[in-house]
């Protein structure tokens, strides 16, 4: 593209609290971003729902609003990428386009029942050797199971041949393309439960267990290649990538090959270690995942584990124990103390993810003395979200049987000097933040830019990441060695008695 210096790529980047729009020039920096909040519906104790018409209002909104703040038009954007919340679960009329429910989110955990039943049924080795995941509300395809059951408007359609479900990507390239495109990428259908991951196909066994019609789902297409175009932003614009928010991540820091780390600090942990076109089994508890495709080439594959709380740890700290005001004073009211003093804060208010799946785990707070203070637990906050972080990358390293030689971080956390020092010291390799931390939508733009022609290589890409800050490890391995001591014995304390 010859007038590229001249040209920009725009991300919609949809998460779980907020929609946000970012545009990217072709070094790889942040033009503009606009961001809209959209309302969390909580219906039931552990039910988590969206309203799916929101979500495209303020998308679309956010979109206007960053060509605006950049005084661009349509004309000025090259292609459109999007990256999105995984999981959450979208079924809609093909004719009117109208949503049949509320969007069921990723966090939801109202078919926790019927994962259960899936497991005394014993379909969890079929569903794991399958799709790579485990058997969890998490995912995508018990939760369409629950709208077929429970809605009658959805039964009626999907009889019909008239029902389409799709994960938010797709819900946003529908209305994009004004109902034109009903597709996914490779990376967001991995996460359904639904989607065989070493065929790259719909599985009609899983289909059948799930009873989910076939005429519902998505097509499934390459990460990084032309969807369709849209009309909607005053001109024709090709959305040319698309990937589930942790896998852009991984693409935006440029962890392209075999062995690379990210973790990303948000109000959960996400890490991903790519495996190149190696499928890994995990025998560690973690799930294989889909990366990305990259046009017709094969597909990649990574390791991934969650952390449910992290970020979210201050925010209770903030909100429930009103120990700070800002989430942001953390860092110095844990500075005040050396260490917590023998205190453990394992935040398992919803459960222990990776590699320990005890969704009935609860949170703790022990190790207390008369001379605990607020800042002994603040401490113990910031040293629980790295701990669980080190439980993750010790699994990971066991599956893949490759050594870490640097962890590379983004997400809101990753910002925390004291968190990301500590969490060097516990791995005993250095962790490296970015200069742009917004790599989700980094991940996004890289994607569409390669699909629609703007950057020509991953090489060109990979030579724009630059390291902010590296965080080298200075604790010794014996001291190291007894803190995660300390918190093993905190963590059995707080799982599920057997």
């Amino acid at each position: 593209m010859n007038n590229r210096l001249m040209k920009y790529i725009l991300a919609l980047d949809q998460g779980t609290t907020s929609s946000r729009s970012i545009l990217f020039d072709s070094t790889g920096k942040v033009i503009a971003t606009a961001q809209r909040e959209f309302t969390q519906h909580y219906p039931q104790p552990g039910w988590v729902e969206h309203d799916a018409e929101e979500i495209w209002s303020t998308q679309l909104r956010t979109a206007k609003e960053v060509l605006k703040k950049a005084k661009l038009t349509g004309k000025d954007i090259a292609a459109i990428g999007i990256t999105n919340q995984r999981e959450t679960t979208v079924a809609w009329d093909r004719q009117t386009g109208k949503p049949v429910s509320k969007a069921i989110v990723w966090q939801d955990r109202r078919t926790a029942g019927f994962c259960d039943q899936l497991k005394a049924k014993g379909a969890e080795p079929m569903i794991r050797h399958k799709t790579g995941l485990v058997v969890d509300a998490y995912f995508s395809a018990t939760k369409l199971n629950w709208i077929l059951k429970h809605v009658p408007e959805a039964k009626a359609l999907a009889k019909k041949g008239q029902l389409a479900f799709g994960t938010i990507d797709s819900w946003l390239l529908w209305n994009l393309t004004e109902g034109r495109v009903h597709a996914t990428d490779v990376s967001n259908a991995s996460r359904t439960m639904l989607y065989d991951i070493t065929t790259g196909t719909w599985d009609a066994e899983l289909l059948k267990l799930f009873a989910v019609p076939a005429s519902a789902l998505p097509e499934v297409k390459p990460s990084s290649g032309v969807f369709g175009e849209t009309a909607l932003l005053g001109s024709n614009i090709p959305i040319a990538g698309i990937a589930g928010d942790q896998q852009a991540a991984l693409f935006g820091q440029v962890c392209t090959k075999p062995g690379m780390v990210k973790n990303t600090y948000g109000t959960g942990c996400f890490m991903l270690m790519h495996t190149g076109t190696k499928r890994i089994a995990s025998g560690n508890n973690l799930l294989t995942t889909v990366a990305w495709q990259l046009g017709d080439g094969p597909l990649e594959y990574a390791v991934e584990g969650s952390v449910f709380i992290a970020g979210a740890v201050v925010q209770w700290l903030r909100d429930g124990l009103g120990i700070i005001k800002k989430s942001s004073e953390v860092e110095a009211l844990a500075a005040e103390v050396p260490d917590t003093g023998g205190v453990h804060l394992v935040p398992a208010f919803a459960g222990l993810g990776a590699p320990h799946w005890d969704q009935h785990a609860r949170g703790l707070l022990c190790g207390m003395t008369r001379g605990t203070t607020k800042a002994h637990i603040a401490r113990a906050a910031l040293e629980g979200i790295a701990f669980q972080v080190t439980d993750i990358l010790h699994a990971m390293q066991a599956d893949a049987g490759v050594k870490l030689r640097e962890l590379r971080v983004d997400g809101g956390a990753s910002n925390n000097n004291l968190l990301m020092q500590f969490q060097a010291d516990l791995l005993g390799v250095p962790v490296v933040r970015p200069v742009v931390t917004e790599t989700t939508a980094l991940g996004a733009a890289y994607l569409a830019g390669l699909g629609g022609g703007y950057w020509k290589s991953q090489s060109e890409i990979a030579t724009q990441w630059q390291a902010e800050r590296r965080f080298e490890p200075n604790m010794k391995s014996a001291k190291r060695k007894s803190l995660l001591t300390g918190w093993t014995q905190a963590l059995e304390r707080a799982k599920t008695p057997v």
